[in-house]
């Protein structure tokens, strides 16, 4: 059920960057928000590993956000770390009863912040940047950056491994080109959505033993899907 990116939710937009950017650096893939409904809204429909949440947000505080992710069953078990300059030991009881994980006080170090996440994470049970995936033949080690398909190696593109990934952490869904550009190559990078044509015809020409080609279909009018159970003897 894992999204496989850290949430962001903070509306400094300085903040923001320095977070993902010391995110990224450190090996995790990140998306952001501004504000706490938006954010409620992206956790809801892509789950996300876990959440940096600022105390301070317009529209729903992250004391309100942290409380309605832990009473709805969906969200309950998603890590919250709250980001706040509140240093009181009133305030940080008040984060941690709300149900947040981890309290984090401004100005921190990014190692700190880090430290964190990774302890948060391992508590949760989650380590997706270790845990290989596998589908239909296909096997993919994000850690070592290693593909295989029918226990073949397939050498793939930095691009391409993000786009295998992403399709595999999310099967059977379908994926609009603007999504794809958004959750791989990053919601700040702005090319044209066809570039995802070319890496996707990259991909499948790399993936072509056995007919697993056929695994990324496109569906016309909406995107591409990756479909695990998909014959690979069509087309």
């Amino acid at each position: 059920m894992s999204g496989g990116y850290i949430l962001v939710v903070d509306d400094e937009p300085a903040i923001c960057d320095l977070i993902c950017t010391s995110l990224e650096m450190a090996g995790f893939k990140s998306r952001r928000s501004a504000n706490g409904m938006l954010a409620h809204q992206m956790i809801v429909n892509d789950r996300p590993d876990l959440v940096l949440l600022d105390w301070m947000m317009p529209m729903l505080s992250g004391i309100e956000l942290t409380q309605r992710l832990k009473r709805d069953p969906r969200t309950q078990d998603l890590p919250v770390i709250l980001l706040t300059a509140r240093s009181d030991e009133d305030d940080r009881v008040r984060g941690l009863d709300a149900g947040a994980d981890d309290y984090i006080v401004k100005p921190f170090s990014p190692r700190e912040m880090i430290a964190r996440i990774r302890s948060v994470l391992r508590r949760a049970g989650i380590n997706d940047t270790e845990q290989a995936l596998t589908a239909a033949q296909v096997v993919l080690i994000p850690a070592e950056q290693k593909c295989q398909v029918n226990k073949q190696d397939v050498p793939l593109g930095p691009l391409e491994f993000r786009l295998l990934e992403y399709f595999m952490r999310h099967p059977n869904r379908v994926h609009s080109r603007a999504q794809l550009l958004d959750r791989v190559w990053g919601g700040n990078v702005y090319i044209d959505d066809r570039t995802v044509d070319v890496h996707i015809r990259r991909l499948r020409k790399a993936m072509s033993i056995d007919g697993h080609e056929h695994l990324i279909q496109t569906v016309r009018g909406a995107g591409y899907r990756f479909a695990p159970t998909a014959d690979l003897n069509e087309g």
